[in-house]
């Protein structure tokens, strides 16, 4: 399996902070990786960085076989990214929102039309496309946001946040359709603070100030940390750097 996503020392600063601090990983195509971290953790400054909207103070990396410096417009137009506020014209109706994505995408009509057709019935959209996306409820706005995030079959999806406020019934069948994408071979890349959550990803990587403290697959770091689910592994790992800081 390639690996779709190679970060080697990834750092970012801002003036004298540092959001990001020299992290590596890779992902492999179609898995399923889980960025964890309480907020203000760096993910959201990681993941606009492998999308090519900011630019690193440091380190390699390739998204889609792109360099993160040199090809950040070419990682644009081949990624799938949904961030925290969805992204969507809340005074547009759901199809004009998709409608005006697939032209950024370039999609020729013909192509977007059937697109959008597919979509709406793969998410359950049909009955909320003449609505506006402002006055649809958080979880048909979420779908909305999913499916203008890969109206252009991506093969790389950035995942920012995605579940964000949504009851638990919405965000269970949220991930059965981010499962269904991956097992078509779409590499997912999925920020989240919930920890059931981050148990449906293959693997993980827990962030902390900026570093990354942990990597593996859920059940396997569970077992390394004799911990009985992620949430107190999450617990135990954080409040142990906590602790250091606090003794330095």
């Amino acid at each position: 399996m390639p690996d779709t996503v190679i970060i080697e020392k990834l750092t970012k600063k801002f003036g004298d902070f540092t959001a990001v601090d020299q992290i590596s990983l890779a992902v492999g195509e179609g898995e399923v990786f889980g960025f964890l971290g309480a907020n203000g953790a760096g993910k959201t400054t990681a993941i606009r960085m492998l999308c090519g909207l900011l630019l690193p103070t440091s380190g390699n990396g390739t998204v889609g076989g792109f360099d993160i410096y040199r090809d950040n417009e070419n990682i644009k137009k081949s990624i799938g990214y949904m961030s925290q506020k969805f992204s969507l014209y809340g005074d547009l109706t759901a199809y004009e929102n998709l409608w005006f994505y697939g032209s950024v995408y370039r999609l020729n009509k013909k192509t977007l039309k059937n697109r959008i057709e597919e979509l709406s019935e793969e998410l359950g959209l049909h009955e909320f496309l003449n609505r506006p996306a402002g006055n649809l409820p958080l979880g048909w706005r979420q779908r909305l946001a999913l499916a203008t995030s890969v109206l252009h079959r991506p093969k790389i999806l950035f995942l920012d946040e995605p579940t964000g406020g949504v009851d638990p019934v919405f965000r269970r069948r949220f991930w059965g359709i981010l499962y269904d994408l991956a097992d078509k071979g779409t590499t997912l890349f999925v920020t989240t603070h919930y920890m059931d959550e981050a148990e449906y990803c293959h693997r993980i990587s827990i962030m902390h100030h900026g570093q990354i403290i942990e990597l593996g697959n859920p059940s396997d770091l569970i077992q390394k940390y004799q911990q009985p689910n992620l949430e107190e592994l999450f617990v135990q790992l954080i409040s142990k750097k906590s602790e250091k800081a606090t003794d330095v």
